[in-house]
């Protein structure tokens, strides 16, 4: 697909700069811009019982040159149309992105992370779009400050230079036509080389790159194009990695011998084009581990990481598609999985053993938990010496640590028995996403913890946000200590609130504290979480759905700037997959909260949060709950007057573009405007007839288009199929780009059968915001599309 594109890019940008000059040129204001109106070319179409017309399907033909010329034009004409329609927000949208970005420190650092003998981390160097992956010996600089100390990585005192740089993404970049995306790397466990694969734009893959970590010279091989895993063996001295077919399906596990010249070996080919492969190490180093799996069965396999080329063993098999990591730890596999129990579904994951010697046909596993339906396990990790556990009740987390080994023979437990060590936590975690933790052997892990801090009321729990924070727990004694959080964000906001009532966190206060013996965090320790309590409050509420089904609504606000039945607001939904939403807290909404917005988060089914049941209520026939659900809390924020009637506004990425999408046809009224950020809007086309791969995760998320009563409930929510006609929509930006799964040509269809249904009005645009970058990797470009989207939302809220 993407070389039918470079045309339009490279035209996009010509139009830009010609455009821009024009600007320079006018004298007087020109008259409002009209949106363009590609020319429908109705295709019928049948499928099951049902027949219908597609009048834009012309778009996705990217094997037909004619309607691509036309495809061309017609994004150069949405180009021009949105810079139009924006162009009175150009210096809102500077001093938006302004903000924004002084809110990232200048010399970005990741927190070092320990493992072996090094420190590892990556930095961003002044002036430079991508970060630098670096390392030192602990033991030169054990009390590790910043990368700037000591002074350029050169220790006076010692005589040497302690930071090596073993990765620039800069240079990446210029390997790969200006583009710096990776999506895996590993460090080999002898620390002497880094695997690593890079998105090569031109080719639409991955390819996987070794390098030498003491030369800093490429290795020769392996350079495997198609990657989409990696794994270490012996050593170091043996790399494996799983290579996709044409469809994207990974399918094939080769080995590499490192420094070898014989040809990589080929360890497992999955022939059925229904069945994906995927391979991680454990964390021992001892075995790399093989999980297929397919709508029909789940396999995982045993591959000894010492003789790499000695054969695969399936160790574990489950009808069904499931979920499953396996761990070793001193003579035992450990199986985390979320598979049914003898015939019957089950809503969350456990915790199986089974001996590694074990002689059985088939293995015998056995439970290592007792099931408890208030301690959900949610998460697990192992070290040498200890098992730190997830834990859920209800919607709140926990984390604690249990010693290793378990207890042997005794049967399934519960863990209160283990005598778990609860580590201190702000109150009501909303998200606990664990470090990379590689050092098997240390006693220390890590953590990113996102929380709000909770008093209660009557049927409503208020709280306030906090930044992302870095916590490294040690688990021999108790300890802890943040290592990372925006303390910047802290400091600016006080100073833009005038206020000063509470101290600077120092970074005495920071190191080294203590749980106390009950394991909870005192209440005169909230500030070490580095709140946002004394300018920003949240608020969650139970909101009744359509079925009565009680939903979890978050609402954050500006204390200063919340006034009744006054603000405009966001929403955000997701909703999709069983991932959790995402509510930590981002800088860049900042902005819109100090200008009197409020944020909302609709937790609504088919994401995450909830257990099993609650993400497969909201997929297939049932992905109407998710629309639903989001629309009743949309309503709510009205009804309340926690939202003005007339200035709420929807958000939603990928998928979750495709919730609010249907919402806004089911409730057009709702809405004054939205962003949807490389929506998925024509499921119905995409699932029939795919031109980009899809997995068999997508299809039992969305439907399987051949089962009738799936194909029914995709026409039923898909948005492009369900439009109304002569209706006043909401204004809409839809931010789509060439590097998406789903394709540019989604967006430009929805758009244009919008445009060419529903009632225009100037002041509600429907705009195609085009993107040829991978914005996710590059913080300038961060903060100019995160300043386009909330100048349009201002934009529109102030029409």
């Amino acid at each position: 697909m993407r070389h039918l594109l470079k045309p339009l890019r490279h035209n996009c940008r010509r139009l830009r700069w010609a455009h821009h000059r024009a600007q320079k040129a006018a004298a007087s204001p020109s008259p409002p811009p009209r949106p363009p109106r590609p020319p429908p070319k109705p295709e019928s179409l049948t499928f099951h019982d049902h027949s219908w017309e597609d009048p834009y399907s012309w778009m996705s033909k990217l094997n037909d040159k004619v309607a691509m010329r036309h495809l061309d034009m017609y994004m150069e004409q949405e180009e021009k149309y949105t810079e139009a329609t924006m162009s009175g927000t150009d210096r809102l949208q500077s001093k938006l992105q302004s903000e924004m970005a002084s809110r990232f420190a200048s010399d970005l650092s990741t927190p070092p992370l320990r493992w072996g003998p090094w420190l590892y981390y990556r930095r961003v160097e002044e002036g430079k779009q991508f970060p630098v992956l670096c390392r030192r010996l602990a033991s030169l600089n054990d009390e590790f400050i910043s990368h700037k100390s000591p002074s350029a990585g050169f220790d006076f005192t010692s005589g040497k230079r302690i930071e090596q740089k073993l990765l620039d993404y800069n240079r990446e970049a210029q390997r790969f036509g200006g583009y710096a995306y990776e999506e895996l790397s590993e460090v080999s466990p002898d620390h002497r080389f880094i695997a690593y694969t890079m998105y090569d734009k031109e080719s639409d893959f991955f390819k996987l790159s070794v390098r030498n970590l003491n030369s800093g010279a490429l290795c020769s091989k392996p350079q495997a194009d198609r990657v989409s895993d990696l794994a270490w063996a012996k050593d170091g001295q043996a790399l494996l990695y799983v290579v996709t077919d044409q469809n994207k399906r990974p399918c094939r596990i080769y080995c590499s011998m490192i420094g070898s010249t014989d040809d990589d070996f080929l360890i497992l080919e999955e022939p059925d084009e229904n069945v994906y492969v995927n391979i991680r190490h454990t964390k021992d180093f001892r075995f790399v581990t093989v999980h297929t799996f397919s709508t029909a069965s789940s396999k995982v396999f045993l591959i000894n990481a010492a003789d790499p080329l000695s054969g695969v063993n399936l160790v574990w098999e489950c009808e069904g598609i499931s979920h499953g990591i396996l761990e070793h730890h001193q003579g035992y596999l450990y199986l985390f999985t979320d598979a049914a129990k003898e015939g019957q579904s089950v809503d969350y994951h456990y915790l199986l053993r089974s001996h590694l010697d074990s002689s059985s046909s088939p293995r015998t596993w056995e439970s290592v938990f007792t099931d408890d339906p208030d301690w959900v396990v949610e998460d697990l990790d192992f070290s040498h010496t200890h098992l730190v556990v997830t834990l859920r009740e209800g919607r709140n987390f926990r984390l604690c640590s249990v010693t290793l080994p378990l207890p042997a023979g005794k049967g399934p437990v519960h863990l209160k028995e283990l005598h778990p060590q609860f580590l201190p936590l702000p109150k009501y975690v909303s998200q606990i996403s664990p470090g990379p933790n590689y050092d098997y052997h240390s006693s220390k892990m890590r953590f990113t913890i996102s929380s709000p801090v909770v008093y209660n009321e009557p049927n409503l729990l208020n709280f306030s946000q906090m930044p992302d924070a870095v916590v490294d727990y040690d688990l021999s004694n108790g300890e802890w200590n943040i290592v990372q959080q925006q303390n910047i964000l802290h400091e600016r906001t006080r100073v833009l609130y005038g206020t000063a009532s509470s101290a600077s966190i120092n970074e005495e206060t920071l190191n080294s504290k203590t749980s106390n013996p009950s394991n909870e965090v005192n209440s005169d320790d909230d500030q070490l979480w580095n709140g946002l309590s004394e300018f920003y409050a949240c608020e969650q509420y139970n909101v009744a759905s359509y079925d009565g089904v009680l939903l979890p609504l978050t609402v954050v606000y500006s204390r200063k700037n919340k006034k009744e039945d006054q603000n405009p607001g966001l929403l955000h939904v997701h909703g999709t997959y069983g991932e959790l939403l995402d509510k930590r807290w981002r800088s860049e909404l900042k902005s819109l909260l100090d200008r009197g917005w409020i944020i909302a988060y609709a937790d609504v089914r088919g994401g995450g949060g909830g257990g099993k049941k609650w993400h497969h209520d909201g997929r297939r026939t049932k992905k109407i709950n998710s629309i639903k659900d989001y629309i009743s809390c949309a309503n709510f924020l009205v009804d309340k007057e926690i939202v003005h009637e007339n200035k709420l506004a929807g958000w939603g990425y990928s998928a979750g573009g495709l919730v609010v999408a249907s919402a806004i046809n089911q409730s057009p009224h709702l809405f004054k405007a939205a962003i949807l950020k490389v929506p998925f809007l024509d499921p119905t086309n995409t699932l029939l007839y795919p031109i980009l791969p899809l997995t068999a995760a997508d299809y039992e998320e969305f439907g399987y288009p051949g089962d009738i009563a799936d194909f029914h409930a995709i026409r039923d929510y898909s948005p492009y199929d369900n439009i109304q006609k002569d209706v006043l929509y909401p204004a809409v930006m839809v931010s789509s780009s060439f590097n998406t799964r789903f394709g540019v040509w989604e967006a430009a269809k929805w758009v244009a059968r919008v445009r060419e249904l529903t009632i225009y009005d100037q002041k509600r645009p429907i705009l195609l915001n085009l993107t040829t970058d991978i914005v996710e990797e590059n913080r300038y470009l961060q903060c100019k599309e995160s300043a386009l989207e909330s100048a349009f939302l201002i934009k529109v809220m102030e029409s």
